[in-house]
């Protein structure tokens, strides 16, 4: 993911749909070619299936196929990151599980296929395991990284006895969070989010709850 899932959302959507539309393009100028009988009938047929197989494979909801990377931006409009990482993940593992067996009935000799699904299989096996660390980059270049951007507010209520590592788990691409602490049902002050990343990152309070980040007063 560039920017460890921090580019705007609207940008990795624009970069994702780059890669689905080099496919239309390739058709198009092969489409004008063949009119112009500089390419032959035969080929023409053949670079249109072979253009349509990769795209419509590439659009499967798998990660990290731009169908995938599809799925991982909407999931994100309306879950936390870490959460739509791991829906993205589980998605894909049923996605590749059914693929599996339905080519298993048409196509079980194809070699070429067989490897593409092994590294697709090893792939979003490392990404599971790296889940942590990948949601902890997202945390890492949020806190270090741009801070120009404009997003969306999206309060957080939160009990005053929540570790800050639980709060940190419902941050969501796309929003900035202000922080309301709340503590028996009455609010007792509010935090900025980059508060909570300064106590995890530079004062180390892994195992921080919120309430002791408010000041007394």
């Amino acid at each position: 993911m560039d920017e460890h899932g921090n580019r705007p959302l609207k940008e990795e959507a624009i970069v994702t749909l780059a890669g689905p539309i080099q496919h239309l393009w390739l058709i198009a100028a092969a489409l004008l070619l063949n009119k112009a009988g500089v390419m032959s009938e035969f080929i023409f047929t053949h670079f249109i299936q072979f253009n349509l197989m990769i795209l419509m494979f590439n659009l499967l909801p798998i990660w990290p196929l731009d169908g995938g990377k599809f799925i991982f931006l909407w999931l994100s409009l309306r879950e936390s990151f870490p959460k739509a990482f791991k829906l993205t993940l589980i998605i894909s593992i049923i996605v590749v599980f059914v693929f599996t067996c339905f080519m298993l009935m048409i196509e079980p000799i194809n070699l070429n296929l067989w490897i593409v699904v092994s590294y697709i299989i090893f792939t979003l096996r490392y990404e599971w395991k790296q889940s942590r660390y990948i949601f902890i980059r997202f945390l890492m270049e949020r806190y270090y990284g741009k801070k120009n951007e404009l997003r969306k507010l999206k309060p957080l209520i939160v009990e005053a006895d929540e570790l800050v590592i639980h709060v940190l788990e419902r941050f969501q691409r796309g929003c900035k969070h202000p922080i309301i602490v709340e503590k028996d049902g009455n609010e007792t002050g509010s935090l900025d989010e980059n508060e909570l990343l300064h106590a995890y990152f530079a004062e180390k309070q892994i195992t921080a709850k919120i309430g002791d980040l408010l000041y007394p007063y």
